[in-house]
Order: structure tokens, then C-alpha cells, then sequence
């Protein structure tokens, strides 16, 4: 009889050590069940037990001796299972533990270079993409600065970063470069050349209040180097206009209405309406001027601030504080103590209201002075169509100052008559109707009947008569009254033919004005009499008290022509100074003692009276006026006669001061006499064509004193303003 066979496997559980899998126990119990019952079925009958026919002499004994009977088998199977299965448990237990310490603590061992293969290199994903994200914020961050600048603030932001980087440039180029041999660039005058083209690129560029900055500038650019004067001469050019809808947009922000709320105005030809121009007929660096005529009749001139200058203003000055502070520091200059009066007088010029008091203010003045009443006009304000932006004033028609051929022409207007609004009356009304537009934008009338039929026509006026009326006014301002215009080029001044043929000079644009305290105002009178008389006693108190410690200098800037009376203390130690001295080398110490002049009369900062800035504005662009026109009248005689004058006529003196001002000016009149003589002198020498008028001659020895005393080249602008 065979035994009978029992398959037990062993447990298949993963070795640490060999790298065998082995089963878990429960999976290992299954599989010898399994193996089991696979056996029984395939070898022995339907109960599992082999047959008997294998113990051939039928006893039922083995081979051992020993009778194993069909009930035994199963008991025995059992048994051995369990043994093995517990003895199973065992060794899994002891297998995971080993299994665990093999895992934690077996030290790890790197593979070999060789089985690496080839090196790659590695690539920078992680810092690639953190430079990547930053030039991302940074794009983003000033994109949306830029954005919010040019909508919210009319890229105020962006000028002023403009100006400082120009401002950092310009400073190093002159701290590297001024000096007898610059480092880079050539001469001082490649240098100056340079700089001015820069700055006048930024004052375009910015434009608005940078453009009124420029023209400031320009009117002192006289006294700087000759590029400086060349490149700003052109800051007058008309600046571009603003849009119709940036206009309206002004108007409604000022008044909560439409234009033609406003102003009772149509564009569509409403009957019984007024009308208006879109198109500008000039434009300024603050503001432009268009003509309308309301639906009474009456025509005016309606002056609109650009619409970005209110939200440029407060950033355009302290961009200006901020360059001019730095430059203070830098350069050792004392510019800076006049920065605030400055900044104030070019806020004050664009508000429109301040503009209307001074032009309502001048108007009564001029009015109650019988000398300029009936010579001087001065445009009516609407008051009811003005505000802080928006200035509505009486249109003028007339002739600009500089058209100088057509103020002299013949007159073809008839006799017994004038020109059109003269003296305030009001225009005559268009002979054809002006609501219909002629394809240009243009609306207003033509009133030119007084040119003829050839349209050769003039006014038929006296240039002496029209220079003797702005003297008049301009003196008056200065010494009688103290409120000053500063800003009487010839693009501010209308003349028109009154009917008895004599003129009428109209003022117009009265935002810059200065307003001088008496005591100040009696100074500078006091300083007039005295340059004319040569009283050097009062010329050195008074620049005393004013902190200027060169008084012959001033006294010849004030005159604009060489003061003779002076001892000429400065001009003899300058002249020495520069003996023997190569080009460059004097060319140098001529900017250099500039320099050092600007320090000496603003050394006493506290003292200086800033007025004397925009007063003396005002004297160079007189004088140029009376240059353009031929010098028709003796403007330093006219000047001092109003100096002395109202010393007579100052209602704040007592009555003993007015009396010996009195008999001062009857002795000073007889002083004139010479200045007359010498007047008429140059007159005959003009007349039979031997030279120039009588500023001509001051211009010349003017430009001699500077050039070959001082070493300063005086353009002609300095005579024109």
C-alpha cells in the first residue's frame, strides 16, 4: 500500500536579503488548502482517500507495520497543518523585524559613475522662471502706473520724472565739463550748446506750464550764453491747441452746463441763438481763445484753460521746487530763495479769477487817471460767463503791435470815423449772416472796410504817439501805482484809431501781475532820480538796503544802457583779472565772476526784493518795443520824468514831503534837458541815415561794455525783452 501524500508549500513572504517574495500567512493557509484538496481529487476517489486495492494481501498494514486507517488520514493533516502554520507565524514576525532594521539602519550605498552613462547638463527651470515672474510684475506694475498717469493725472508723473532725469544729466555734464578744458565734448560753448538743446526738447516735450517756464527764461536768457539765447528765442511759437471735446469738457466742469447752455449759443443754426467758434483763434501754453458772439449781440472773447493744466500745475511747480533746490546745492548758488515768489506768481496766472480782478483793478486805474483816460482801454470781463478756467472778456479788434506797416498806412476809413469798437462802443453787427459756416470753422466777421477796396489800407497812427502812451501806462504802473503787468510783448497789445485820429492802446492777457508795497514803490522811485542824476550816495543806500553789493552793475541793467556815474570799482577789477589770460582761460573766469555776481546781489536773500525780477521783465520788453518801432520817443527821460513825478503826486506823503518832492522835480526837469539833447541827436543822425535810433546806440555801448569789459556777449534779444 503507497503512502498517502500530503503537499504542504512553505510560505512565500519577501526576503530582505534575498530578494525573494514570501506570502503573507493568511495568503499561505489558502494556498495549502488548496494544494490539498487538488491532490485528494486528482489521486483517490470522490471521498479523497486512495483506493485499498494498493495492499495487496487486504490486511490494511503498511509497509511499516502499522494499520492506518481512512478516518486516521484526516486528523493527522490537521494537525501538522496547525504546527506548521504557527511555526509560520513565527518566522513572518521575526522576518518584518528584520526586514524593518535592514531597511532603517543599512547604510546606503551610491552606484557606480560608470553605470550612470553620459552627464547632462541641468537645466535652470526654477530661476528662469522666478526672473521671468519678476519682469512680469515689474511690466505689469508699470503699465498700470502709466495707464492711471496719462488718464487720471495727464501724465503729470511721467513729465516729472522726465524733468529729473534731464536734471541729473545736465548737472553732471556742467560739474564734469565747466571748466577751461572740459573733459568730454569740446569747448564751453559745445557744452552750453548741448544743455540747451536738451532743456528746450523737455520744455516742448512736457508742454504746459513748462512752456510759461520756458518763456520766463527766455525773457532772462539775454544775460546767459549764446546758445542758450538761440535755442529759447523760439519758446514764443504758438503751442498746439487742445481739442473741441476737451473744451467742452472744461466748460461743463466749470459751470454743470453744455456750451450752448452757457453761453445761449447754437451749432445748428437755431434762430434767436448765438454762436461760437470750435476752432481757436490763438492758443497759449495755459490756455486758448475762442470768439463767439451771444444771442444779444454781443461779441466776446471766451478764454478756456487746457484741460490738463489743473491736474499738471501742482506737479509741474514742485517739480520745479524740487530741480531748483537740488541745483541750489549743488552748483552753490543762491536760486532757490526765489523760487516761492515765482512759483506763486505763475500759479496765480492760471486762475481766471485772480485774472479778472487784475484787469477790473487796471481798468479803474486807468480810468481815474486824466492822463492815460481816453489813450488806454482795457477790456470789459463778463462776470457771469467766467469762473476759475473759464474767463469771458469784450472781443477787441485791432492791430498787433509788431504789424507795423499797417499802423502807419494810409487811412481809408473815412473821415470822422474810427476803428471798429473804439473807445467801447459796440461792434457793428455783420451785414450777412455769420451762422453759417464757410468750410473753415471761421465765423466771425471781417471788419476790414478801412483797408479800401485795394486792401492797402492802415491806421494812419504816430508810432512816437503810440510808444508815448505805453511809456505813460507802463511808468504809471511802476511808480504811481504799484500793480505792475508783466507781460507786455507786442502779442498783448491792440492798437485801434480813435476818430479824432489819435491812438488807443489796448491791454489785454492780465494774469502776471506784481504788486509792489509803497514803501518799496517810493524806493524805486527815489533810485531812478538818483541814476539819472548820478547821486551815487542814495544809488549805494538804497542797493544796500536791497542786499546788492555791485550798485553800478544794477544801476546799468536797470537803465539798460551804461551807467556813467558810477566809479566803476567792479568793472576795473573784472578788466584786471582777466589780463593775460588765454581764450578759454577768460572765457571761464567770465562765467565763473557770473557766478560769483549772482551770489553777491542774492547774497542778503532776505533783502532782495523779489518784485525787482518781474519789474525788470517788464522795463526789457518797453524797450524793446520802442527799439522795434525806431526808437520815436526818449524812453529813460519819460521813465525818470514819471519816477520823480509821483513822488509829487503820492497821496500816502505828508503834504511838506509832497511840497519838496514838488521843488525836487522842477530841478529835475532841467537834468532832462540833457538826456533830451542827446536824444535829438541820435534822432538827425537816424533821420539822414548816419545810424540807428537812440536804443540802437544803448544797445551797442551796451553790448561793447559787456563783451570787452565784463566778457559777457549780449544777444539783441536783451533790447527786444
Amino acid at each position: 500500500m503507497s503512502s498517502h501524500k500530503v503537499r504542504i508549500d512553505a510560505p512565500r513572504l519577501l526576503n530582505a536579503k534575498n530578494g525573494t517574495r514570501e506570502m503573507r500567512p493568511e495568503e499561505d493557509g489558502h494556498a495549502r488548502e488548496a494544494d490539498v484538496k487538488g491532490e485528494g481529487e486528482g489521486e483517490g476517489d470522490d471521498d479523497g482517500v486512495e483506493d485499498e486495492d494498493e495492499d495487496e494481501d487486504g490486511d490494511g498494514e503498511g509497509d511499516d507495520g502499522k494499520r492506518v486507517s481512512k478516518r486516521t488520514l484526516p486528523t493527522l493533516h490537521h494537525h501538522a497543518q496547525r504546527s506548521v502554520t504557527l511555526a509560520n507565524k513565527a518566522s513572518f514576525s521575526k522576518s518584518c523585524i528584520q526586514t524593518i532594521q535592514n531597511q532603517r539602519f543599512q547604510s546606503f550605498t551610491p552606484p557606480s559613475p560608470e553605470s550612470l552613462g553620459k552627464a547632462v547638463p541641468a537645466r535652470h527651470y526654477r530661476r528662469s522662471i522666478k526672473w521671468g515672474r519678476r519682469l512680469l510684475y515689474v511690466t505689469a506694475l508699470t503699465g498700470t502706473l502709466y495707464i492711471l498717469d496719462s488718464q487720471l493725472y495727464a501724465s503729470s508723473l511721467t513729465r516729472s520724472l522726465r524733468t529729473f532725469g534731464l536734471g541729473i544729466v545736465v548737472a553732471l555734464d556742467y560739474k564734469l565739463n565747466f571748466r577751461p578744458e572740459p573733459f568730454f565734448g569740446g569747448d564751453l560753448a559745445s557744452l552750453h550748446r548741448r544743455n540747451a538743446e536738451k532743456l528746450f526738447e523737455l520744455l516742448h516735450q512736457n508742454g504746459g506750464l513748462y512752456l510759461k517756464i520756458g518763456q520766463a527764461i527766455a525773457m532772462q536768457s539775454a544775460v546767459l550764453p549764446p546758445e542758450f539765447q538761440k535755442m529759447f528765442a523760439r519758446m514764443f511759437d504758438d503751442a498746439p491747441q487742445n481739442t473741441w471735446v476737451d473744451v467742452e469738457n472744461v466748460i461743463r466742469e466749470e459751470f454743470g452746463k453744455s456750451p450752448e447752455e452757457v453761453f445761449g449759443i447754437s451749432f445748428s443754426n437755431e434762430p434767436g441763438k448765438g454762436v461760437m467758434e470750435k476752432k481757436a483763434r490763438a492758443s497759449a501754453s495755459v490756455a486758448q481763445v475762442h470768439w463767439a458772439r451771444l444771442a444779444d449781440g454781443r461779441e466776446v472773447a471766451i478764454k478756456v484753460q487746457k484741460r490738463e493744466i489743473e491736474q499738471q500745475v501742482g506737479w509741474d511747480l514742485w517739480s520745479f521746487k524740487v530741480v531748483m533746490k537740488v541745483y541750489t546745492w549743488y552748483f552753490n548758488l543762491p536760486f532757490y530763495s526765489l523760487v516761492p515768489y515765482i512759483t506763486e506768481r505763475l500759479m496765480l496766472e492760471t486762475d481766471f479769477v485772480n485774472e479778472a480782478n487784475n484787469a477790473e483793478a487796471m481798468a479803474n486805474l486807468v480810468a481815474g487817471e486824466p492822463r492815460l483816460r481816453g489813450r488806454v482801454y482795457i477790456p470789459k470781463v463778463y462776470r457771469e460767463f467766467s469762473s476759475k478756467r473759464i474767463m469771458t472778456a469784450e472781443w477787441i479788434e485791432g492791430i498787433r503791435l509788431w504789424d507795423k506797416d499797417t499802423l502807419t498806412a494810409r487811412w481809408l476809413g473815412g473821415s470822422g470815423k474810427g476803428s471798429p469798437g473804439v473807445n467801447g462802443d459796440p461792434l457793428p453787427p455783420p451785414r450777412i449772416s455769420t451762422c453759417e459756416n464757410d468750410g473753415t470753422g471761421h465765423l466771425k466777421p471781417d471788419r476790414d472796410e478801412w483797408k479800401g477796396r485795394s486792401g492797402k489800407g492802415g491806421l494812419g497812427l504816430s508810432l512816437q504817439q503810440i510808444m508815448t502812451t505805453m511809456i505813460d501806462l507802463f511808468s504809471a504802473q511802476m511808480f504811481l501805482w504799484g500793480l505792475v503787468h508783466c507781460d507786455p510783448h507786442p502779442g498783448n497789445i491792440f492798437i485801434r484809431r480813435q476818430v479824432d485820429g489819435r491812438p488807443e492802446l489796448v491791454l489785454i492777457d492780465h494774469g502776471l501781475y506784481v504788486y509792489m508795497k509803497p514803501a518799496f514803490r517810493r524806493q524805486y522811485c527815489q533810485f531812478w532820480k538818483a541814476i539819472m542824476t548820478f547821486d551815487n550816495a542814495t544809488i549805494n543806500k538804497i542797493t544796500s538796503a536791497w542786499g546788492v553789493k555791485a550798485p553800478d552793475l544794477f544801476a546799468s541793467a536797470t537803465l539798460m544802457r551804461p551807467y556813467e556815474g558810477g566809479d566803476s570799482s567792479t568793472r576795473g577789477r573784472v578788466t584786471s583779472e582777466l589780463k593775460g589770460k588765454t581764450v578759454a582761460e577768460r572765457h571761464f573766469e567770465v562765467q565763473e565772476r557770473m557766478r560769483q555776481g549772482i551770489r553777491d546781489v542774492l547774497s542778503e536773500e532776505e533783502n532782495f526784493p523779489r518784485e525787482l525780477l518781474f519789474i525788470g521783465r517788464n522795463m526789457r520788453i518797453v524797450q524793446g518795443n520802442n527799439q522795434f518801432l525806431g526808437s520815436p520817443v526818449n524812453r529813460i527821460k519819460m521813465t525818470g520824468w514819471w519816477a520823480s513825478r509821483s513822488l509829487v503826486d503820492d497821496m500816502g506823503l505828508g503834504w511838506r514831503e509832497r511840497w519838496g518832492n514838488a521843488w525836487r522835480h522842477l530841478l529835475f526837469r532841467f537834468v532832462l534837458l540833457s538826456s533830451d539833447i542827446v536824444f535829438w541827436g541820435s534822432r538827425i543822425r537816424q533821420v539822414l541815415g548816419w545810424g540807428g535810433g537812440m536804443e540802437d546806440e544803448l544797445e551797442r555801448q551796451m553790448r561793447y561794455i559787456a563783451k570787452d569789459q565784463f566778457g559777457v556777449e549780449l544777444q539783441h534779444a536783451v533790447f527786444e525783452g
